[in-house]
């Protein structure tokens, strides 16, 4: 072999080797490795970093945009529209149905790395998402938002960030217990008006935990830590309290405000006592109940320091 044909050969083997080293370089194997989660379903093996994360509940693209993860896809608000708190980070996300209805074709069609749902919402269509992406489901969509929160968090790696969210969330609670501590005796009632009924919310509620986090007390008629109650006119009194509030809900058909304007106009609501010292707030639905994140948990703490800065709690 002439020194020429040898020198050609051995340039060959350099460059290949260098082009390789750079490709290792290069190549991000980060979405390859994988992480060991316990939901509610069991265990599942997720990317360590994900990319694509697809979000099935509400409460939980409240908490990906809290955490600083946007979803590819997300579902939308109960009346098919994003809720005004969150549409503006969410110009880039694409719906895939509602919570309680998700579109799974839709949800294919964006090749998610990773996909988080809920337990109680989408337990039947389980097998379908795992066989789109790994899947991992929270249990429950009542009172404790913030363990759905920490799981979340763990979820896409972001356990700093949750427990800073968490902490800024629990220091404005502190400040309403300590700045309005004279306040806490207050006997708050929280009542919801839908299409054909009307409820008592009580302790295993997203605005019953944060009022029992925060120490208000609730009339003896609301002191269960069950969901709600529903009752009829003739139970209105159950209603009552130091102070009422009040949210609908409201799809679009004017059902759920036709209900709350005929209770609200009915001799029996304008006799409580709430009623008639000017107590009774209505507030939004929205951030008091259905979104049930930690974005709507931080807006009802708003309103109600607002509330108890104007002095009218």
């Amino acid at each position: 072999m002439t020194k020429k044909a040898l020198s050609l050969i051995l340039a060959g083997i350099i460059s290949a080797s260098l082009f390789a080293g750079c490709s290792n370089k290069t190549k991000d194997t980060s979405v390859d490795k994988t992480i060991s989660i316990e939901d509610a379903m069991g265990t599942a093996s997720v990317p360590e970093n994900p990319k694509r994360v697809v979000i099935l509940t509400n409460e939980g693209t409240e908490a990906l945009l809290t955490l600083g993860v946007k979803p590819v896809g997300a579902v939308t608000g109960f009346a098919g529209e994003w809720y005004e708190h969150t549409k503006d980070e969410l110009v880039d996300t694409r719906p895939v149905g509602k919570e309680t209805s998700v579109n799974v074709e839709a949800v294919a069609a964006l090749k998610p790395d990773l996909i988080i749902g809920n337990k109680m919402r989408h337990e039947k269509i389980y097998d379908q998402l795992k066989s789109i992406a790994p899947t991992v489901y929270s249990d429950t969509l009542r009172g404790e938002w913030k363990d759905n929160f920490r799981f979340y968090a763990k979820v896409v790696g972001k356990n700093a960030e949750g427990d800073k969210a968490i902490k800024d969330y629990e220091d404005k609670v502190t400040s309403i217990k300590e700045n309005y501590k004279d306040k806490l005796d207050t006997e708050v009632s929280i009542v919801r008006f839908m299409a054909g009924k009307t409820r008592i919310y009580l302790g295993d509620t997203f605005s019953g935990t944060i009022f029992k986090e925060i120490g208000f007390k609730r009339p003896e008629t609301q002191q269960g830590t069950d969901f709600v109650n529903e009752i009829g006119k003739e139970r209105l009194k159950e209603a009552d309290g130091d102070v009422i509030f009040y949210f609908t809900y409201e799809l679009g058909d004017g059902k759920g405000l036709a209900r709350e304007e005929e209770w609200i106009q009915d001799p029996l609501f304008k006799s409580l006592e709430a009623v008639k010292n000017n107590k009774a707030f209505k507030v939004d639905d929205t951030i008091w109940n259905t979104a049930g994140g930690i974005k709507a948990a931080n807006l009802m703490l708003e309103d109600l320091t607002n509330l108890l800065k104007d002095n009218k709690i």
